[in-house]
C-alpha cells in the first residue's frame, strides 16, 4: 500500500486548519459551536506530535505549539475550559502539554498542566474510587473516560509526583475490568452506572446494553498508553495492567470481520442490518495491537493483525475526490443519556442511528495514531 498518500492527507488537515477553525472538528462545525478546549483536538495534537518525533519535521511542532498556544493563556487558564463541569473529556488535550512544556519551556504550559491536575484531585468518584464521567452524570463510568483522564494522570504522576498515585490509576482500570467486562463475550459494555438509577442502566448490574466499538477503542488505547507512561520501576502496576491488556486484545481478535479486516460499530453484531464497519474504533484497536506488540506487552502476532486492520480501513474508507483524500466511515458521536435525551439509551438501534461522516477528528486522530505505529513496525 502506498502510504505516501496518507502523508499528504495529514498535511492537508493542518494546512487547512487554524486554532479557532480546525477542519477536523466536524461536530463543532455541524452544531455551530465556538472553538474551545476539547478531547477531539487533543487527539489530533497527540498524533501530530508523534509524527513530529518520527519525521523531525519542524512544521509539525510549529503547528502544535501555535495551536495549543492559542488556547492556553499566560496564567495557565485555558480558553473554553470550565473546571467545575468536572468533565473528564477535558483532561485529554492536556497530555500534549507535557511535550510542549519540555520542547518550548513555556511556563504557561506547566501552569495549565497543574490546573488540569487540580480537576482530577477533586473529581467526583464512585464509592469504589472511579472518576465520574462528568458532574452531570453522577456515579457513571464510561469506557471512554479511562483514556480521557488516566493517560494524563499517569504522565503527571510519572513526571511530577513520583508515581504516588499509580495504585489509584491501576485500581480504576481493574474496577472496569471486574465490573464492565463480559467474560463470556470478552467485550466491555460502554457504560456502568454504579448507582443503577440511570434510565439506560440494567437495574441489577448498572451496565448499559451494548458493546460500542469506539468506547472499546478508547479503553484499549488508554490501557496501552498508560502502561507505556508508567515509570520503569512500577513493575507491579505494569504487570497488572498488561494482564488486562492481553485479555482485552485476545478477546477482540475474534470480532475482526474476515473480509473487511475491520471491527463493527456494535462489535458483536457483525452483519446485522444497519451495522457497519467503523473507522475510529478500528484504528484505535489497531494502534493498541501494534504498540502493545512493539513494547512486548502482547504476542508479536498482534503487530501483523493491527497492520491488517489499518490496511482494511485504508481499503474501505480512504478515498480521493478532486485531488483531495478523505477518510470515511466515522461515527460522528455517541453517548448515554442524559435523562433529557432518552434516544441515547445504549441500544443497538441507537448506536447505528448516529451520523456517519468523513474527516472528523474522532476518526482522523486515531487513524493518524495508528499510522504512527505502521511507521514503526
Amino acid at each position: 500500500m502506498d502510504y505516501t498518500l496518507i502523508d499528504k492527507y495529514i498535511d492537508r488537515l493542518i494546512d487547512d486548519s487554524t486554532p479557532d477553525k480546525p477542519v477536523w472538528n466536524i461536530e463543532n462545525i455541524k452544531h455551530g459551536k465556538p472553538a474551545g478546549w476539547n478531547y477531539i483536538d487533543g487527539c489530533m495534537m497527540t498524533s501530530l506530535y508523534t509524527i513530529y518525533l518520527l519525521t523531525g519535521k519542524k512544521k509539525y511542532m510549529d503547528f502544535i505549539d501555535g495551536f495549543v498556544d492559542y488556547y492556553v493563556f499566560e496564567d495557565g487558564s485555558i480558553r473554553g475550559y470550565e473546571k467545575d463541569t468536572y468533565n473528564v473529556d477535558n483532561i485529554n488535550e492536556g497530555r500534549v502539554l507535557f511535550d510542549l512544556y519540555r520542547e518550548t519551556g513555556k511556563e504557561k504550559y506547566k501552569k495549565a498542566i497543574d490546573l488540569l491536575y487540580s480537576q482530577l484531585q477533586s473529581q467526583p468518584r464512585t464509592a469504589i474510587g472511579n472518576f465520574w464521567h462528568k458532574k452531570i452524570y453522577p456515579d457513571q463510568v464510561w469506557l471512554d473516560g479511562l483514556y480521557m483522564a488516566q493517560v494524563f494522570y499517569t504522565r503527571y504522576e510519572t513526571e511530577f509526583n513520583g508515581g504516588k498515585n499509580f495504585g489509584d490509576i491501576v485500581k480504576q482500570f481493574q474496577n472496569v475490568y471486574d465490573n464492565m467486562y463480559d467474560k463470556k463475550k470478552r467485550l466491555y459494555y460502554h457504560g456502568w452506572d454504579y448507582s443503577k438509577t440511570a434510565f439506560w442502566a440494567d437495574k441489577k448490574t448498572g451496565l448499559s446494553k451494548s458493546f460500542w466499538l469506539r468506547s472499546v477503542g478508547w479503553y484499549t488505547v488508554g490501557l496501552v498508553d498508560v502502561i507505556c507512561y508508567l515509570s520503569s520501576g512500577a513493575k507491579e502496576a505494569k504487570a497488572q495492567l498488561t494482564k488486562i491488556l492481553k485479555d482485552t486484545l485476545e478477546g477482540l481478535e475474534q470480532y475482526i470481520d474476515k473480509d473487511g479486516k475491520m471491527f463493527w460499530q456494535v462489535v458483536d453484531q457483525g452483519g446485522r442490518e444497519g451495522n457497519y464497519l467503523e473507522t475510529s474504533g478500528s484504528a484505535m484497536i489497531a494502534y493498541a495491537m501494534m504498540k502493545g506488540a512493539r513494547f512486548g506487552l502482547v504476542d508479536k502476532r498482534f503487530a501483523k493483525i493491527g497492520e491488517e486492520v489499518f490496511n482494511g480501513i485504508c481499503n474501505k474508507y480512504l478515498s480521493e475526490t478532486d485531488g483531495k483524500l478523505n477518510l470515511g466511515g466515522i461515527c460522528l458521536m455517541a453517548g448515554l443519556g442524559p435523562e433529557t435525551n432518552r434516544k441515547r439509551d445504549g441500544s443497538y438501534e441507537y448506536y447505528i442511528s448516529e451520523p456517519v461522516v468523513e474527516n472528523d477528528a474522532k476518526g482522523t486522530g486515531p487513524f493518524v495514531m495508528a499510522y504512527t505505529e505502521i511507521n514503526q513496525l
